[in-house]
């Protein structure tokens, strides 16, 4: 057998940690913003008198805009300034979640989160550009886990500390200094973002169409995966709060204390497996190997722990949703690694979109299902097991749909699955 490659290790230049900081604290914001109706859906469904079924489908308005422009938000990266693309559209969602805070109507509350949605539409093709255009193999899990780290960490904290503030002082204060505090994000990107030379790839020769891209079973592998990793994430952003204070009987404190120290955990995890992964790689394992493994097994074992979660008394239902929360994390870390080494810089921010598209459907499915099966049966056991059965889906999508982590050789026409540069 030939003896695995070592890869020299080389750090990151003191402009690009800062850029991937910024980046790591745009997606921190950017789950704030959007789980944060969530942690006020049990005083929002009273103020407003309406039904579960009502309210999961205000929870889902986000995602019918942000998944719907993935598509063109990934042609946009891949062909304008990046840079300034991400800065559009953190004030658009920013701007949104300040109004929140002032409309009084449901239609007008559901006019705010489309708005968030097309805001927040540019993010993850964004992020996906920068790191494949300026990270390189070995210190992609490690960016990514940051981004994954922000994902998780941007929950934790709406529940923690907005929980706690929504208790004392009303939701609507928490929404309008959130949004209006966020805008200041914008001053360091403006002055440390990437070089303006370097945020375009301008050499598009080759790059996919649609059909070629639709030929992959790779890529439908990464859609199919991510839907099922965002139909976890999404179920415990919209209905975890309403969870631990309606079925579960804690108050409003013990929940933001229990599902900010479950999110925390989560992020920690998420930035061990993003480094331990590309140690991993630069001891001489694979990209297949390494990212498949993190991605898959966590999102498996997430899964599982989630679904236990609903079958025992409150103090097992704890742990449980913190052992799931923890291997989401570990999931979470290596998932657009992935997308980033198929695609290669040319086709990043395209991938990335339309990934993003089908996977995020899953934020208009999750929470409509769950308000429905509360619905229809009044507790979550087959909420949660939904769950676990679509986790396990998408281990299996992410072990054995794709093929090889390499990057794909983008030709006119396509005739195979990915090969070796």
């Amino acid at each position: 057998m030939p003896t695995p490659r070592l890869l020299e290790r080389k750090g990151l230049t003191a402009r690009l940690s800062v850029v991937l900081l910024l980046l790591g604290i745009s997606v921190f914001i950017n789950y704030v913003d959007r789980g944060n109706l969530a942690i006020a859906a049990p005083m929002l469904k009273d103020e407003l008198g309406i039904s579960a079924a009502q309210l999961g489908v205000l929870l889902s308005a986000f995602f019918w805009t942000y998944a719907c422009l993935q598509v063109v938000s990934g042609w946009l990266v891949d062909r304008l300034n990046v840079n300034w693309v991400l800065a559009g559209g953190f004030f658009l969602w920013s701007a949104a979640t300040a109004g929140t805070g002032i409309v009084h109507a449901f239609w007008a509350l559901f006019a705010l989160r489309l708005i968030l949605g097309i805001g927040e539409s540019v993010a993850y093709p964004s992020y996906s550009k920068i790191i494949a255009l300026h990270f390189p193999e070995e210190h992609r899990g490690l960016a990514n886990a940051v981004i994954s780290a922000g994902l998780v960490l941007g929950p934790g904290f709406g529940i923690l500390i907005g929980g706690t503030l929504i208790a004392r002082f009303g939701w609507r204060p928490f929404f309008i200094v959130l949004g209006l505090v966020s805008l200041l994000w914008l001053i360091p990107w403006l002055r440390w973002m990437p070089a303006s030379g370097d945020a375009t790839h301008l050499n598009m020769s080759g790059a996919p169409n649609l059909s070629e891209f639709l030929r992959l079973r790779s890529a439908w592998g990464t859609c199919v995966g991510l839907f099922c990793d965002n139909y976890v994430n999404y179920f415990l952003i919209t209905w975890l709060p309403f969870y631990l204070v309606r079925e579960r009987h804690f108050s409003m404190d013990r929940m933001a204390r229990i599902g900010g120290a479950a999110y925390l955990l989560g992020a920690c995890f998420a930035t061990l497996s993003g480094w331990l992964s590309d140690r991993w790689i630069i001891s001489g394992a694979t990209p297949t190997r390494v990212r498949k493994t993190f991605t898959g097994g966590g999102l498996a074992l997430a899964g599982i722990f989630l679904g236990l979660s609903a079958v025992r008394g409150p103090a097992f239902s704890v742990t449980m949703l913190i052992l799931g929360m923890v291997f989401f994390g570990v999931s979470a870390s290596n998932i657009w690694a992935i997308t980033q080494t198929l695609a290669g810089p040319q086709a990043a921010g395209r991938w990335t979109g339309f990934q993003n598209f089908t996977g995020n459907l899953a934020g208009v499915v999750a929470p409509a299902i769950t308000g429905l099966v509360l619905n229809r049966t009044g507790h979550f056991y087959w909420a949660f097991s939904i769950l676990t059965a679509v986790a396990l889906t998408g281990t299996a999508s992410w072990v054995f749909l794709i093929g090889p982590v390499e990057q794909v050789v983008w030709q006119k026409k396509l005739h195979s699955e990915p090969v070796s540069p």
